[in-house]
């Protein structure tokens, strides 16, 4: 992807959390102790599952490049995060800070098109039981998770190639501890109505597009969970999407709320930042293996396996 020759500005200054260095020591220690266990739950669960073939299924195969993904987004984020606590001049090249957003992009595109693809996997299981392995046959649970990644992918193509053609010439402070594409806007001479209007159309067509289906998803689930007869049955059936609700719920919740808000670098808009690209990519793996019997399962035997060879 070849970049425009930005002559005026070729770096930023990222402002980051704090500007005491007391607590920028603090903010990477609990920074890099949530990097840390990211990698791990997240690494970990992509083992399990590719180790125990119990969970060679379509919910499972959904849920390892979950982890994949969310590996990746908090790679592109946190790692850039760390350094900028530690470093006197808290720089990023214009380069460096256009390839941050692509993957931004790129991450949190494949990440919703992978939670409403789960979420119709549930659809299917719970409304339509006896047809689940016609209905979510090897073919669709492929095209659905390489559609994801396509689209993901799509999408920061095309607004990262529009930001390529702007050149920054005013202010080059940027209120945040990362390169997020709405801060880039207003640091900007050229004009940016195509670019305002592509990300517009990008967020309503595959943030609240994939929300959308999401919802008439659980819509669905809802009423057939409610026609179970039995108390045992609906709370076994709500136990096996009570997960990727909660995982739906982190990510859209501060998603949204976040790109709602103006630019500016309130502690509010760091806070709903920091909840969607640093903190779930932590809690998902955690979400899934505290609340699924079979992950917990299928993590002591891949233990017992992995023990057993160093007897």
């Amino acid at each position: 992807m070849a970049l425009k020759n930005h002559s005026t500005i070729t770096e930023f200054i990222l402002l980051g959390l704090s500007v005491d260095s007391h607590i920028q020591v603090l903010l990477f220690v609990l920074f890099l102790g949530i990097y840390l266990l990211t990698i791990l739950g997240n690494l970990l669960m992509l083992l399990v599952i590719k180790a125990d073939s119990h969970l060679h299924t379509p919910m499972y195969f959904f849920l390892s490049h979950l982890s994949l993904t969310d590996f990746c987004f908090s790679t592109a984020i946190v790692p850039r995060l760390l350094e900028n606590l530690l470093s006197q001049r808290k720089t990023i090249s214009v380069e460096g800070c256009l390839a941050q957003v692509f993957f931004l992009f790129d991450f949190g595109g494949t990440e919703v098109c992978l939670l409403s693809a789960m979420a119709y996997d549930r659809y299917a299981a719970i409304c339509h039981p006896l047809l689940y392995g016609q209905v979510m046959n090897n073919q669709l649970y492929m095209q659905l998770v390489w559609g994801s990644w396509s689209l993901g992918f799509l999408d920061a193509l095309i607004n990262i190639t529009l930001v390529t053609n702007l050149d920054f010439c005013k202010a080059h402070t940027i209120p945040h501890y990362s390169c997020e594409l709405p801060s880039l806007f207003p640091l900007s001479c050229s004009d940016v109505s195509t670019n305002l209007t592509v990300l517009l159309c990008s967020t309503l067509l595959h943030g609240f597009g994939t929300f959308f289906l999401i919802f008439f998803s659980y819509a669905r689930i809802v009423s057939t969970i409610l026609s179970i007869s039995s108390s045992s049955g609906r709370s076994k059936a709500f136990s096996t999407c009570s997960s990727h609700l909660t995982a739906v719920s982190f990510f859209y919740g501060s998603a949204f709320l976040r790109h709602l808000m103006p630019t500016s670098g309130s502690p509010l808009e760091l806070i709903f930042s920091i909840q969607y690209s640093v903190v779930t990519p932590l809690v998902n793996p955690f979400i899934y293996s505290l609340k699924n019997r079979e992950i917990k399962n299928a993590l002591r035997r891949t233990l017992g396996k992995f023990l057993q060879q160093y007897r």
